[in-house]
């Protein structure tokens, strides 16, 4: 009996590799494969070697149609969605020179700086690519490599994202997407090209950069005989440009030109993210202002210390994640790697308001605060730069994701300070089922925001919204105010 049509979905994030097998007409999960990442570094330092993505890719793909049933030759097309802004440098044969630099590495912090001054501060930058250079951003990484190690910036052949590594391993061809690279910081989202002075700026040769494709839906080849030998599928198999990981969670919860535009999307990961998408392009230097993967934009905001800042913190106090009270008068910002909205690089966590008779149960619940709050007051950005008074959205719901969304102290705490209902999507894989409907686009030549639209993949359980608690916004919101002034307002 022939099979339906499969699709593969990779989601190559900072610590994993997953594969999700999509039957391509109703967007049911078939199989899931995983497998791990290793990072390494200390003192800000951040790093992973590409060559082991490629081979959890291989692993991930390989225990997916293991576990799905499903023929190799039922696989119509792949597309992998990868980490946001992480340097890849190569060399002359298409291998790594050196570990890449990932998004959460803050030693290029003081190249951000400079660099934004450089150019004639963040509002030149904001018009030129939507978005202020942070330590995050990949440009400030490769000058900091330009500086530190100019042996290993002098060899680069060519220079990746994440994602435009695995694909052009794919491949064979080097291309990229506009919504991963309106990362990079050489990215114009003014003019949909790369901005010849800031590579100037950079010492980058444009040669050595991916090409650019319309959309991340689109077809850029069929895997490569290597590459089909490695992942177990017929040679032929369709690629896709595929996208940064926030673009593809947005086309996995159906946020695009043909689904929802400016309905916001809180991310609870290792770290934590809020956007939305608009037809109007971002230019503020409070967000990363981002294209979309389908031609719209996605303005976000991104903080480092989210689920695992709370871990650390529960750890700290051997408490379960969940044993958590509100804060009472405690206020805790667990910036504890730094933080980049706002954007505090060398930042520690701040604890303040003790009492007597606090409990370690309400220093977690004041860390959970903390760290909400900071997500919510970024989000009032985020619906500005969509056209959007923040005080008239109160009804509008936020979707609710990540690891973080299946936890009851986290969903409950965005409840009480947001006052917002909630939506929790069932599907939990939603930046993997994001690039299987990039994938699926490909092979049909379909619009992926819709491809995903029509599986339901956005869809889940509904939260109404409860009664918000304004006192503790206000306590956290004078604290946020005096460590970052004037950085990161936000209303009651």
């Amino acid at each position: 009996m022939p099979h339906s049509a499969v699709v593969i979905g990779v989601d190559s994030s900072t610590q994993s590799t997953k594969a999700v097998l999509v039957d391509a007409a109703t967007g049911r999960t078939l199989a899931v494969g995983r497998a791990p990442h290793r990072v390494t570094g200390t003192a800000g330092a951040r790093e992973s070697d590409p060559e082991q993505w490629w081979r959890a890719l291989a692993d991930a793909v390989g225990q997916g149609l293991k576990a799905s049933g499903a023929p190799a030759s039922a696989v119509t097309a792949l597309a992998v969605a990868g980490q946001q802004h992480g340097l890849v440098v190569l060399d002359g044969t298409g291998r790594p020179v050196r570990p890449a630099l990932l998004w959460n590495d803050t030693r290029s912090a003081p190249q951000a700086a400079a660099l934004t001054d450089e150019l004639g501060g963040p509002r030149a930058w904001t018009a030129r690519t939507g978005s202020v250079p942070v330590a995050a951003v990949t440009a400030a990484k490769w000058r900091w490599l330009y500086e530190n190690e100019p042996a290993a910036a002098s060899s680069a052949a060519a220079v990746r994202l994440p994602h435009d590594f695995l694909t052009e391993r794919l491949c064979g061809h080097a291309v990229t997407d506009p919504g991963d690279a309106s990362g990079t910081g050489w990215y114009s989202t003014a003019t949909g090209t790369y901005d010849a002075e800031l590579l100037e700026l950079l010492g980058l040769d444009a040669k050595s950069l991916p090409t650019v494709v319309p959309s991340g839906g689109a077809r850029v080849g069929s895997l490569t005989p290597a590459a089909a030998e490695a992942l177990g599928l017929p040679p032929g198999t369709a690629v896709a440009a595929g996208t940064g990981d926030n673009m593809a969670a947005a086309v996995g919860l159906g946020l695009g030109g043909a689904g929802l535009l400016g309905h916001p999307a809180v991310s609870l990961g290792t770290s934590g993210t809020v956007y939305a998408t608009t037809p109007l392009r971002p230019a503020t230097p409070h967000l990363s202002g981002f294209a979309h993967t389908d031609g719209t934009y996605l303005p976000l905001a991104c903080t480092l210390n989210c689920t695992q800042a709370v871990d650390a913190v529960a750890a700290l106090l051997r408490l379960d994640r969940e044993d958590a009270r509100p804060g009472g008068e405690a206020v805790l910002l667990p910036y504890l790697d730094g933080e980049r909205t706002p954007d505090l690089p060398t930042a520690s966590g701040l604890l303040t308001g003790l009492r007597r008779t606090t409990t370690p149960q309400q220093v977690l619940g004041a860390a959970y605060e903390g760290a909400t709050a900071t997500l919510l007051r970024a989000l009032h950005h985020v619906e500005r730069a969509c056209g959007l008074d923040p005080a008239a959205t109160g009804d509008r719901p936020l979707r609710l994701i990540g690891g973080g969304a299946r936890g009851r102290t986290w969903v409950e705490t965005v409840r009480r300070l947001s006052g917002r209902p909630l939506v929790l999507p069932k599907e939990t894989e939603l930046v993997a089922l994001g690039a299987a409907a990039l994938a699926a686009a490909s092979a049909q030549g379909d619009d992926p925001v819709a491809v995903a639209n029509r599986w339901g993949t956005g869809k889940g359980r509904e939260l109404p919204a409860v009664r918000r608690d304004v006192e503790t916004w206000e306590r956290i919101g004078a604290v946020l105010d005096r460590a970052a002034p004037g950085v990161l307002g936000g209303e009651a």
